[in-house]
């Protein structure tokens, strides 16, 4: 991390930023061996801009993950462009394009990584909705209010594939339901073709799901995407949390993976609260009277959400081909 020659207002906030960091528990990832990926939906990044120290103290989060899947991004990449030079030289950006209407809300979503851990592996695509032939034209009868970005990654000897979204917000649930449901039903439609690149996939974001087991969530889930275990229980370091708001009472990010990847999860994965509470805004932002609502648009109002991926799976590909030599 290059914080640099920053202000001791700063630095007194890094250093009790990073006694929350430590409170959540996140083992180290090792090199070819595991990788920690995470999602996080900073509040409207890049329409207002960030302080000096927000800008810090976001990089200083982002950089305990090797891959983070960026939700809420705005069309300024001004603020991710003043992030990245804190990260390192290592550190690379893929993100998608932004949509213009207010549907959209400007958002475009990104990943970040870490060169070191993580390489690109080619595909970055937009996920549209199915089409049909209507006179001369194909069109979607249903759509995304924010296109899902895909995106292929390889650690170690894993290769996969990320789809990270922000689904609809608002009064109507139908609404929000129908596009869960429309995810579900692409992700188990692309994923069962022949050409598909790989089938381990993650898929994360902001699905504006309150809870495990309401409608939204089961819509979600209905074509076999899976919590990995760890995060059944959500937990920032040994304390158990109701969810990723700052009222820590909904589950609304979340990330999720198709059965194929069920062995390559490690026992580590929860939250990292970098809020506490109301009377610990001030030691992030000491001379600041920010309310609630003032920080989360320093920081944000969802903490980030990781999991650690085993990504050394040569033993299993071994077995694998010990056990197709054994059919007859």
């Amino acid at each position: 991390m290059h914080h640099g020659d920053v202000t001791p207002q700063i630095a007194q906030g890094l250093l009790a930023l990073q006694a929350r960091i430590k409170a959540a528990a996140i083992p180290p990832s090792q090199l070819d061996e595991t990788l920690n990926f995470a999602v996080w939906n900073i509040r409207e990044f890049g329409n207002k801009k960030r302080t000096d120290a927000a800008i810090h103290y976001i990089a200083e989060i982002l950089g305990q993950f090797d891959l983070i899947a960026l939700v809420e991004l705005r069309n300024d990449l001004t603020d991710l462009g003043r992030v990245l030079p804190i990260l390192g030289e290592y550190w690379d950006v893929i993100y998608s394009d932004w949509m213009l209407d207010s549907g959209g809300n400007n958002e475009r979503i990104a990943y970040l990584f870490d060169t070191r851990a993580v390489i690109f592996n080619g595909l970055a695509a937009e996920v549209d909705a199915p089409r049909e032939k209507q006179a001369e034209e194909y069109l979607a009868r249903q759509s995304f209010w924010r296109a899902p970005y895909m995106c292929s990654f390889r650690a170690g000897n894993f290769d996969f594939i990320t789809i990270a979204t922000h689904a609809r917000w608002g009064d109507s649930i139908p609404g929000r339901k129908a596009e869960l449901q429309l995810l579900a039903d692409w992700i188990d439609t692309r994923f069962k073709d022949r050409f598909v690149e790989d089938h381990d996939l993650l898929v994360a974001g902001d699905f504006n799901i309150p809870a495990v087991d309401d409608a939204l969530f089961k819509a979600l889930t209905s074509r076999g995407l899976q919590i990995p275990e760890p995060l059944k229980k959500l937990q920032s370091g040994n304390r158990v949390i109701g969810g990723t708001n700052l009222e820590e009472s909904a589950r609304y990010d979340q990330i999720l993976h198709l059965p194929t990847m069920k062995a390559n999860f490690m026992k580590a994965g929860g939250t990292l609260d970098f809020f506490i509470d109301d009377a610990h805004i001030k030691e992030l932002f000491p001379g600041e009277k920010y309310t609630r609502q003032q920080f989360s648009f320093q920081l944000s109002d969802h903490l980030p959400l990781w999991i650690q991926v085993k990504t050394d799976i040569d033993g299993h590909r071994l077995d694998q081909i010990v056990q197709a030599a054994r059919k007859p």
